[in-house]
């Protein structure tokens, strides 16, 4: 069985999840953060979702778009990789920025996501170097541990970590290699 997408009417907003009201069938339906962020009850909803079948249970995980969805796929293919780690990157991500970090061998722009750890980023990693299409590209300063120590500093002040690696791309590459320099003009981008 395959369930490719979901519409409907929601009518309950949980932690992880929406119920999804579809022809009088409530599915629950487990959603990337920006979307609970944003959902409405009594409101109208579509997700491109992904079944996960096992023994003792069906899940319905949904996104935004049908790139988001691959994504997710993709990441399952990663052995050691299950919904719940893969939903937590796509959560605090970008599409874009998960693709660079594979392209471009920056395990640690991963690692800092929620559920992830450093050797589940290098595995991640490793195995889709290759199936991911794109160029190296410039990602933040090039010194990935100043960047993460500014990706942390900022998460701790209660920013995403979508927020974060954004700021960080809009730091000057002629700044100081400071963090406190670095977390400073970071915070300017949120003003």
């Amino acid at each position: 069985m395959m369930i490719a997408s979901v519409e409907g009417i929601i009518t309950e907003i949980l932690d992880d999840s929406l119920v999804i009201n579809v022809g009088g069938l409530g599915f629950r339906v487990f959603v990337p953060t920006q979307i609970i962020m944003s959902a409405e009850l009594h409101k109208r909803i579509a997700v491109f979702t992904h079944l996960v079948v096992r023994e003792e249970s069906l899940t319905l995980y949904g996104f935004e778009s049908i790139e988001d969805r691959d994504l997710f796929n993709l990441v399952l293919t990663v052995r050691g990789v299950g919904p719940k780690t893969a939903l937590s990157i796509i959560s605090h991500v970008s599409t874009d920025t998960f693709k660079k970090a594979v392209v471009n061998n920056s395990p640690d722009l991963l690692s800092v996501i929620p559920g992830v750890g450093k050797k589940t980023a290098q595995s991640i990693v490793l195995n889709l170097q290759g199936k991911i299409r794109g160029e190296r590209t410039f990602i933040g300063t090039g010194n990935v541990a100043l960047d993460n120590d500014v990706i942390s500093a900022l998460t701790s002040l209660g920013y995403s970590i979508v927020e974060a690696q954004t700021a960080i791309q809009m730091i000057p590459k002629d700044t100081p290699e400071d963090l406190e320099t670095r977390v400073k003009i970071a915070l300017k981008y949120f003003s």
